[in-house]
C-alpha cells in the first residue's frame, strides 16, 4: 500500500529527517512515535507529496508520488489519501456537513447518507447545519477524522488526531479509525505521543535522527 525508500528532508543545512524507510500493507495500523521536532508532520506532508523530499521515493498504491507533476498529485491525494491535520484545516464558508463531503464532491460523488453516517459515527449526529465556529476544538477534531474517512481513502495519515479529545472520545475515534482501515483493506500512518492510542497499533515505530526504528 505504502512503500517508503531512503526519504530525505531538509532546511537549508539542518536535516529534519534522514534514510527514512517504511512499508504499510493493506489492513495495517501503524503508530509513529517520536520527540517533538523530529520532523514526523513533515514526514507526512512529504508522503502526502504536499512537500518536497530532497531525495528518496514514496510509492502509494504502486505510484511514484513524488514523480507525478503537482496535477497528478492532488488528484492521486483526493482519490486515495485521507489526511487528519493537527490544525483540522476544515473550511469556515462551508457547513460541517460540506466539509465532511467535501472529498467526495471533489471526485464528483456526492454521497449525503454516507457524510451523515460519518459524522453520526464521531458522534456529531444532527450537527451538520452548523458552522465550524460554531463548534468546539474537539468536535473539531472529529469532522476532520470524518472527512478523511468519508471517501473511503487507500492511505489515512493521522496526525495526532486524538490531540483534542477526551480519554474516553480518543478511544472512540480510534476504534473507528481501526474499523475502517480493516473494513477497507486501507492502511493508516498514526502520529501520536499518546501511549494509549499507540499501544492499539499493529506495530509502533519511531522516527529519529537515523530513520526509523521499531519501537521497544
Amino acid at each position: 500500500m505504502l512503500h517508503i525508500e531512503a526519504l530525505c528532508k531538509s532546511y537549508g543545512d539542518t536535516a529534519v529527517f534522514r534514510d527514512v524507510t517504511l512499508t504499510l500493507g493493506a489492513g495495517e495500523f501503524v503508530a509513529l512515535l517520536g520527540e517533538s521536532g523530529v520532523g514526523k508532520s513533515t514526514l507526512l506532508n512529504c508522503i502526502a507529496g504536499l512537500d518536497e523530499a530532497d531525495s528518496g521515493r514514496v510509492e502509494l498504491d504502486g505510484m511514484a508520488v513524488l514523480d507525478l507533476p503537482e496535477d497528478q498529485r492532488a488528484r492521486l491525494r483526493r482519490e486515495k489519501l485521507g489526511f487528519v491535520f493537527q490544525a483540522f484545516h476544515l473550511l469556515p464558508q462551508l457547513t460541517v456537513a460540506q466539509n465532511v463531503e467535501l472529498p467526495l464532491r471533489l471526485l464528483g460523488r456526492p454521497d449525503a447518507q454516507r457524510t451523515e453516517a460519518l459524522l453520526a459515527a464521531v458522534g456529531l449526529a444532527g450537527l451538520g447545519a452548523r458552522s465550524p465556529a460554531q463548534l468546539s476544538g474537539g468536535q473539531l477534531q472529529r469532522v476532520a477524522l470524518a472527512r478523511a474517512l468519508v471517501h473511503r481513502p487507500r492511505l489515512i495519515l493521522a496526525d495526532e488526531p486524538t490531540g483534542n479529545l477526551d480519554p474516553a472520545t480518543a478511544e472512540r475515534m480510534l476504534a473507528l479509525l481501526q474499523q475502517q482501515v480493516r473494513a477497507e483493506g486501507a492502511a493508516c500512518l498514526l502520529v501520536t505521543h499518546s501511549a494509549s492510542a499507540a499501544a492499539l497499533a499493529d506495530r509502533r515505530l519511531v522516527l529519529g535522527a537515523g530513520g526509523i526504528r521499531s519501537a521497544a
